[in-house]
């Protein structure tokens, strides 16, 4: 039995951290909201997650320095744009070596830095690794058959992670490739709000399907072009990722793009998903990163104009459509 502390209540935090009570471990839940902490002490239950029943064992403070004491692992589950500001009020109560996996997923937009890069910053004597993949917190809650992979710096921690995560119905890969599984990870937000804007415009499969395809091919020249490996694109939390944020109903980004074609300002669809879309978030820096390491990302420069420029959905997908003729794969050579 391990001592985890999982520091952040929302859905991803809340549904991982029964998985992970479930599997033996003692659990302690940190939130910044004092009546959310509460509502969970006295119910049992989460607003957003109304048919998980929380165990009675599990402990649910506002007190950080005691979700922290004496833990074998820290999961920081708060949205990226608290990742900072979380951080470093966790730095009095982090010893050094101490194991954090993070389970969000964003870039943030001031110094283009992923999560993870932010945390070792702000948390220099920890050990942080990620936990990343297509997982939904509304299905790992029902325990629906799951797969992640956790990437760190060490295989010994990566290894050490899996045994913790591992159950019958949630499968964990190791990977030594942390900035790529971030990359992957945050970069697919952006292209979901894509794929729910064609959807909120009532295009269909094929649509959908050429948005997944060349926003993986855009994720991919970005990812590698930053260091990551070209083999965690096309696996969980690359292509996998970002299937099912392109597909599923339970994704918030997916959501606000459906909202958005259908004419709703970015605030209005935002207002009505009462979720942080992490897309809205991670666009401006996907679009800063593409310029910085001169990488061509049209998916993304149309979102970003239709987030803050004003741009119309249908103009977005005619201006995608009708860009210049290009090979589909550059590193194939003609006979």
């Amino acid at each position: 039995m391990a001592k985890i502390g999982i520091i952040g209540s929302g859905s991803w935090g809340m549904a991982l951290s029964v998985l992970l009570y479930n599997n033996g471990h003692e659990v302690t839940v940190w939130s910044a909201l004092p009546e959310e902490i509460r509502e969970m002490q006295q119910t049992h239950r989460h607003h957003t997650l109304p048919d998980l029943v929380l165990p009675d064992h599990m402990v649910f403070t506002e007190d950080l320095e005691e979700t922290m004491t004496g833990k074998d692992l820290l999961v920081t589950a708060v949205p990226s744009v608290y990742v900072r500001s979380t951080a470093k009020r966790m730095n009095p109560f982090c010893r050094y070596g101490q194991v954090v996996v993070n389970v969000a997923k964003g870039i943030e937009e001031s110094s283009l830095m992923t999560l993870s890069e932010i945390l070792e910053e702000e948390l220099p004597m920890a050990d942080v690794a990620v936990l990343s993949g297509p997982s939904h917190a509304e299905e790992v809650s029902k325990s629906l058959p799951t797969t992640c992979v956790a990437g760190a710096t060490t295989r010994k921690t990566a290894e050490y992670i899996q045994s913790l995560f591992m159950s019958e119905v949630f499968r964990v890969y190791t990977s030594p490739d942390i900035l790529g599984i971030e990359l992957g990870g945050s970069l697919k937000n952006v292209i979901a709000l894509a794929a729910g804007i064609a959807d909120g415009l009532g295009y269909g499969d094929n649509t959908k399907a050429a948005l997944i395809t060349r926003g993986i091919a855009e994720i991919s020249r970005l990812g590698t072009a930053m260091g990551g490996k070209i083999q965690t694109f096309g696996g969980l939390s690359g292509i996998g990722d970002l299937i099912v944020t392109c597909a599923s109903m339970h994704s918030r980004n997916r959501r606000a793009g459906i909202l958005m074609g259908q004419g709703k300002t970015m605030e209005e669809a935002t207002n009505e998903v009462k979720m942080v879309v992490e897309g809205i978030y991670s666009a401006k820096a996907a679009l800063a990163l593409s310029e910085k390491y001169e990488v061509s990302m049209p998916i993304v420069e149309q979102v970003n104009a239709v987030l803050f420029e004003g741009k119309s959905a249908s103009e977005a997908v005619r201006d995608l459509m009708l860009r210049d003729k290009t090979i589909e794969s550059s590193d194939i050579p003609w006979e």
